[in-house]
């Protein structure tokens, strides 16, 4: 099985990807419900990081380090460094802290010192905010942001015409790399006659608020 269809799975299974109807933060009743939070234990997270970094392989992404932005992608970014190392690509990471500290080390940014290509993991994009953050942390560090990878695309539009990922690779010019997308999960959907029932109201939902 495609690791993208692997991760569908896994998420259903932890009760991280759930169907019904839910209220998205744009009024929208969506069929579909992904909360990455829910990756909460151990096993969850040592599972997910490896599907990040088959992600990250996968794209052929040239990278030198990896950040995550405070405080989702904390966690992310330091179990995404380990499967990468465990995959033979060692790299390495840092994240940055809200508040700033004003003694020890001093500075919001943790970790290795950001330089080069560096590559932004969090969980999901909605409005942008966290990967705007991110690229002005590194680009002030004399750094160039390379892209972007979530747990999970959407692929439905937002304010505009463009879905939320579609507008950060626009405004930023990095590419966006997702472990999963809505497209995988209708796929996923197709193949699976337990989930038939969810699969035409997932398919209308597309049809009103998808992307390409």
């Amino acid at each position: 099985m495609d690791f993208r269809q692997e991760f569908i799975e896994f998420a259903l299974n932890l009760n991280v990807l759930r169907f019904g109807e839910f209220k998205t933060k744009a009024g929208r009743l969506s069929p579909y419900f992904f909360n990455a939070g829910l990756f909460n234990d151990g096993a969850a997270l040592d599972r997910l990081s490896q599907f990040y970094a088959k992600a990250i392989l996968a794209s052929g992404a040239s990278m030198d380090m990896l950040f995550g932005p405070a405080y989702k992608g904390i966690p992310l970014v330091a179990v995404s460094a380990l499967a990468l190392a465990r995959a033979g690509r060692n790299v390495p990471f840092a994240f940055n802290r809200k508040e700033v500290k004003d003694h020890g080390e001093g500075g919001h940014i943790i970790g290795a010192k950001l330089a080069g290509r560096v590559l932004v993991i969090d969980d999901v994009i909605s409005a942008g905010t966290s990967v705007r953050e991110s690229v002005e942390i590194i680009r002030a560090a004399g750094a160039e942001p390379c892209g972007v990878v979530i747990a999970l695309d959407r692929m439905e539009r937002g304010t505009g015409t463009l879905s939320a990922v579609q507008e950060v690779e626009q405004d930023f010019g990095i590419p966006v790399v997702a472990v999963a997308t809505l497209n995988d999960l209708m796929a996923f959907l197709s193949h699976h006659p337990e989930f038939k029932a969810h699969e035409n109201a997932v398919l209308q939902y597309r049809r009103q608020y998808g992307v390409n």
